[in-house]
């Protein structure tokens, strides 16, 4: 046995007992005549103990240790005469009768500490030593209770768990897939899925009912802080539902994940239009923690002969409260901020409310004392706040101000991240048209139905149609979305005719799904959490790579096995490639 407890485990309560631990050793302190160990496991740190007085063979022993060593003790529980109250088992100690090295160690590159000395890149490159750290350790381990809790959930809701293939056939919306050649077919291609979306609703169609799986996805996208090449959704459908139907139960799981994992209770979760998140948020995952909803002034600011106001499509103002003492370099600051080329304003003009009741602003030269009072009077503003106004056409703009806005409410502390503001949002358009190819895009897929009154629209007017599609947002992050499906053929080939397919390619990339719902489709729909995001908000994390046990880098490398690599050219010569390319006039 190599041992009889873990090194979190005992107590107080524990004393005098003979124990059996095995662990790395975190860290080594000598002390005159005594030598203290921190052992270290997956449960925690327990103090050992070898006294040079009793017997000096095991204290010289012990000071041969290095880090990261794994050993094994035989000892006595006792009173520790110094206590760690930061440590669950600070009250006690192990005084060592016996020691065994189970094997030695190199020096780490980087120290397993909670706040550790190595880079992300470092860790990155070790991460089976980054594992070992408390700080990322407990993500996983908080992962695993989310992942644990929702399959407890949706069973007890009588959702059946189904796995999906990953060997799949290639889709031509969404994201580029990863695709993976066929030896046995040469010249034919496999794609990794980006969702189990078409599966899915085939289980649909074959009576399922309810269904969910923990699914890993893949897509081949630009990365960032919140988007890795593989990611983990938990993948739900339901049949014979409406839209309310699956509102309801998924807000009953966060709930009921938040209220087990967090001890907190959440209320109802409002609905917001994707319309009006636009209008007064500029995004369709709006931070609702914090207020400054945009304000329109664009009538306020005609007709004083400055040509940038008088010449854009969209005016629009927050107030930031109490920020009317922000210095000219703060200002300043802030112009920089929008002017970046990832927000891509040309300006920012503010108005300060003075606590005398009269306004200074950045265009005091075009616009009188009465004409800033009414632009706050609109804004409720009041002495000591700030104005902060955008011009442009109107989508770009309302996308820079929702930047500036969480600017402001991360400046203010408005963004707790022990704070939690859910809310869902619905009613997104259907369709995108690129100006550029002169054709429509689904927003979300192209099985998401039309809002039944808006379905005539898509012969006269496709852009202004609603799909019956929804969002969950939690403190400006989009934790998951769906959508009611379209489950009826005549009204599936209408859609995929103002996509642009042909009926033949319409055919041949979804001619299973469309020969499957000959045979009785059910009204259904569902809806994908993404597991990454959401272990990461409860966890408040900047990135999702710290509740994934191997991620990989922002350029999609695992540097840790030096992934993605070259492949032997045997290998590529069983795959046929070269043949392919040739036989396609490469």
């Amino acid at each position: 046995m190599y041992r009889s407890h873990t090194c979190g485990e005992l107590r107080l309560s524990d004393k005098e007992k003979k124990v059996t631990l095995a662990g790395w050793v975190q860290r080594i302190r000598r002390m005159g005549g005594m030598t203290f160990v921190d052992l270290r496991d997956r449960y925690g740190i327990t103090q050992l103990v070898f006294n040079q007085d009793v017997n000096a063979g095991l204290c010289t022993q012990a000071g041969h240790l290095g880090r990261e060593w794994v050993v094994q003790i035989e000892g006595t529980v006792a009173e520790r005469a110094s206590k760690n109250a930061a440590l669950p088992t600070g009250d006690i100690e192990i005084i060592v009768d016996k020691l065994t090295v189970l094997n030695s160690a190199e020096v780490p590159p980087f120290t397993i500490e909670d706040e550790t000395d190595g880079g992300d890149d470092l860790r990155m490159k070790y991460r089976y030593l980054d594992l070992r750290r408390n700080a990322v350790r407990s993500n996983l381990e908080l992962r695993h209770k989310m992942a644990f809790e929702v399959r407890r959930y949706l069973d007890e809701q009588h959702f059946l768990e189904v796995e999906t293939p990953i060997l799949i056939k290639s889709t031509p919306e969404g994201a580029r897939d990863f695709v993976v050649p066929s030896r046995m077919n040469p010249g034919q291609f496999y794609a990794l899925p980006q969702s189990p979306q078409l599966f899915k609703q085939l289980l649909m169609v074959s009576g399922f009912d309810r269904y969910f799986q923990i699914a890993k996805c893949f897509r081949d996208e630009d990365l960032r802080a919140d988007r890795q090449p593989e990611f983990t959704q938990i993948d739900c459908e339901m049949s014979f539902v409406q839209q309310e139907d699956v509102l309801q139960v998924f807000e009953g799981m966060t709930k009921h994940l938040f209220k087990y994992i967090k001890g907190i209770d959440l209320p109802d979760f409002p609905r917001m239009t994707y319309a009006d998140a636009m209008k007064y948020y500029g995004s369709d995952k709006p931070d609702t923690r914090f207020g400054m909803r945009f304000v329109e002034l664009k009538d306020l600011t005609e007709g004083r002969n400055f040509v940038v106001f008088d010449s854009a499509e969209y005016v629009a103002a927050i107030c930031a409260e109490g920020c009317a003492t922000y210095t000219r370099k703060q200002l300043d600051a802030l112009t920089d901020f929008v002017k970046r080329p990832q927000i891509g304003a040309k300006g920012l003009v503010y108005v300060r409310c003075e606590a005398d009741g009269t306004y200074k602003s950045s265009v005091d030269k075009f616009y009188s004392q009465e004409d800033l009072a009414a632009w706050a009077a609109r804004c409720g503003a009041k002495p000591g706040d700030l104005l902060l106004l955008l011009c442009g056409e109107k989508n770009k703009t309302q996308k820079q101000l929702g930047e500036l806005r969480l600017e402001m409410g991360s400046q203010l502390g408005l963004r707790d991240k022990n704070t939690y503001s859910c809310l869902w949002v619905v009613d997104f358009p259907l369709l995108e048209k690129d100006e550029e190819l002169g054709r429509y895009f689904a927003m979300h897929h192209p099985f998401t139905s039309p809002k039944p009154e808006d379905i005539p629209l898509l012969d006269s007017d496709p852009g202004a149609v609603r799909a019956n599609a929804y969002d969950m947002v939690i403190n400006g992050v989009e934790v998951g979305g769906g959508s009611i499906r379209i489950h009826d053929s005549a009204l599936q080939n209408k859609m995929f005719e103002v996509l642009g397919f042909t009926e033949e390619k319409a055919q041949e990339q979804f001619g299973f799904l469309m020969n499957a719902f000959k045979y009785g489709a059910p009204p259904h729909g569902g809806l994908a959490f993404g597991l990454d995001r959401f272990v990461s908000l409860f966890a408040g994390l900047d990135s999702i790579r710290d509740c994934i046990a191997f991620p990989k880098n922002n350029s999609g490398r695992d540097v840790m096995n030096d992934a993605p690599a070259a492949i032997d050219p045997e290998q590529l010569e069983e795959l046929n490639l070269e043949i392919h390319l040739k036989n396609n006039g490469k």
